[in-house]
Formats: C-alpha cells, sequence, structure tokens
C-alpha cells in the first residue's frame, strides 16, 4: 500500500487544468493499486501568507506556547506530518505570470522548517526526508519548458531537494491557451499513463 498526497493549488479549483490532470492520474493509480489519497487544496480554505507569529509559534517550547500560538504552529505541523506520512507526492502546478501560484510558495513556506525537514551542518544544510517521490503536473498557457522563461521546474527541483527529495518528474501541459491545447492534453495524458504504469509495477 502506498499513500499519495496530492498538493492543488489553481485559482480555478477542480476545474483548473492542473487540478484536471492531476486527479487523472491519481484516479488512474487508485484503478490499479492498493493506495491511500489525501488530497488537499490551497484554495480550500485558502492558505494565507506565512506571518511572524506565526513562525515564532514553531520556535517556541510546545508546553510554553500560548493557545494563539498552538493553533499558528499547526497548521505548518498539519502539512508537514501530511508530506512525511506520504509515499508519492503529485501537485498540480499552474503557472501565474511566470511563478507558482503564492498559496503553493506558503505552503513551502511551512513544510521547509529547520530541524523537523532540514538542518543545518558546517556543510551546509541537509534535507531530513528522503525515500518519496514527487510528480509535477506542469499546466501552462503559453510553452516554456527548457527556455530561460521556465522558473518553475528548477526552483521546485531545489526546494525539494532542499528537504532531501531528490526524485522529481514532471509532466508538462503547455499551450492551453493556444491552438495546440488538445495536442497538448493528449500527450500530457500519455505520459501521466506511463508514469502510472512505472508507479504501479514498482508497488
Amino acid at each position: 500500500m502506498k499513500n499519495i498526497l496530492v498538493i492543488n493549488s489553481s485559482i480555478n479549483g477542480e476545474q483548473g487544468n492542473s487540478s484536471l490532470l492531476s486527479k487523472e492520474l491519481t484516479s488512474s493509480l487508485a484503478l490499479q493499486s492498493n493506495v491511500i489519497i489525501v488530497a488537499r487544496d490551497l484554495n480550500t480554505p485558502i492558505l494565507p501568507h506565512l506571518t511572524q507569529p506565526e513562525m515564532t509559534a514553531w520556535m517556541m517550547p510546545v508546553n510554553e506556547r500560548s493557545e494563539e500560538q498552538v493553533q499558528l504552529a499547526s497548521i505548518s505541523d498539519t502539512l508537514i506530518e501530511e508530506l512525511k506520512a506520504s509515499d508519492v507526492l503529485v501537485i498540480g502546478m499552474p503557472m501565474y505570470n511566470f511563478g507558482i501560484p503564492s498559496t503553493f510558495k506558503a505552503w513551502i513556506d511551512r513544510i521547509a522548517r529547520a530541524g523537523i525537514t532540514f538542518k543545518y551542518t558546517e556543510q551546509g544544510p541537509v534535507g531530513l526526508l528522503a525515500d518519496k517521490k514527487v510528480i509535477i503536473v506542469a499546466a501552462r498557457g503559453g510553452v516554456y519548458k527548457g527556455t530561460s522563461k521556465d522558473t518553475q521546474s528548477q526552483y521546485l527541483k531545489d526546494v525539494f531537494a532542499f528537504i532531501g527529495i531528490t526524485d522529481v518528474e514532471f509532466v508538462y501541459a503547455e499551450g492551453l491557451n493556444m491552438p495546440t491545447k488538445e495536442e497538448s492534453l493528449i500527450q500530457a495524458r500519455k505520459e501521466i499513463s506511463t508514469i502510472v504504469s512505472k508507479l504501479y509495477q514498482s508497488y
């Protein structure tokens, strides 16, 4: 049995292209294998930006936190526990103005915590999470893969490597606001089918 965590951040909710494709991936996997799927939409309810009081709450000893600090710390604690419990992380990733959604950045800010998901050493930071796979379904209106305008791919690889996760695979659905939309979706679905087959074989 595998635990799959699905993170979506499209402002279009379940109808966003990235959300629809990530759902197709996980639904196909669930049909072929015994999996547990936990899904989180970062817009329902919306995940707010990280604040100084919330970060301060993390650093307080648990038994010294005020009621408000307990509530603030629980946001990050819950997200990290979901991530730790997962074997596979599926991310529906739209591109907004050449970057990741701000809600996903807010998620990153809460799961990258010193002493919990990474630690500092004399040689630099070392990730504390391992043996996890990340599949990023990147949906874009234009075509950016392999160009300098693709500000997402390397950034996301770096973020996950920072916390110890180096097995990161991308499915690109590009040109979705262009006449080639249908061809792009067909190709993305072929790649999803290949990934599902590989994952099924590894279970």
